[in-house]
């Protein structure tokens, strides 16, 4: 591991605003998993909204929704440490007390937070696991998981360069009838979702300097004892298949 990486993961060890726990350490004397249903009470210290940004890497979300909106509480969830500590740094010298960052797996987050304690999910830019559904942030595993810390009629928004992640997220939408809220294949076209335009990540940026249009979706997450998989032909990115740097010529 580079020395740059070590000197982040040091320095993380000492911001107040990230909690650290892998998925091996998930026990139920374990500090961080202890914060389930006391986020805001241990932590931010009001009752205010919770919203989580999945995948968060930098956090640019994570902080830059806090500035927007104060009247709100934030937690980034990522389990890549180097990339958490721009953010939380920036965060922290930027005194945000409705801030937080989470480094786990994903897949563990029922772990850390009570029913209902989370009223909005954030996923930005993820990688579009084209090869294993179940890896897919907005795959029905995922939605199984969301719905155990989602407050009833609780959104999830994603933003995304993928045609194959965003074709997939709508049939899963349609198959399980959940409502839309959101829906375009070319955000900047639009004028309609403002949260969604107001933003952009260091991935965004990137896709669209290539000439990539961002799709976006929003919608409720409501109760389902079980949820239909979709089962169709996708067509894959192939600018994907050469490395998130390259884009097809096709696409110019």
């Amino acid at each position: 591991m580079g020395k740059n990486k070590l000197r982040k993961f040091s320095e993380m060890e000492t911001f107040h605003n990230v909690f650290q726990c892998s998925i091996h350490d998930i026990t139920p004397d374990n500090p961080v998993a202890q914060m389930a249903g006391h986020w805001n009470e241990r932590y931010f210290h009001n009752d205010h909204p919770i919203t989580l940004e999945l995948g968060c890497g930098r956090g640019e979300y994570t902080v830059g929704l806090a500035q927007r909106y104060p009247e709100r509480n934030f937690i980034g969830v990522d389990i890549k440490g180097a990339r958490i500590w721009a953010g939380a740094k920036q965060a922290e010298l930027a005194h945000m007390p409705n801030v937080a960052f989470l480094r786990t797996n994903i897949e563990s987050i029922p772990h850390f937070f009570a029913p209902a304690e989370v009223e909005r999910i954030w996923i930005t830019f993820p990688d579009p696991q084209m090869k294993k559904a179940t890896k897919r942030l907005t795959s029905t595993y995922f939605m199984q998981r969301y719905l155990r810390l989602l407050q009833p009629g609780g959104t999830v928004h994603l933003k995304t360069d993928s045609p194959f992640l965003y074709t997939y997220t709508r049939e899963m939408l349609r198959l399980n009838d959940l409502p839309v809220l959101a829906d375009t294949d070319d955000l900047y076209a639009v004028t309609q979702y403002p949260d969604a335009q107001a933003l952009q990540t260091h991935y965004e940026h990137q896709w669209l300097d290539r000439g990539l249009t961002i799709k976006y979706l929003a919608w409720q997450l409501l109760p389902r004892d079980t949820f239909a998989e979709p089962d169709i032909d996708i067509e894959k990115d192939n600018y994907r298949s050469y490395g998130r740097n390259y884009v097809s010529t096709a696409n110019h």
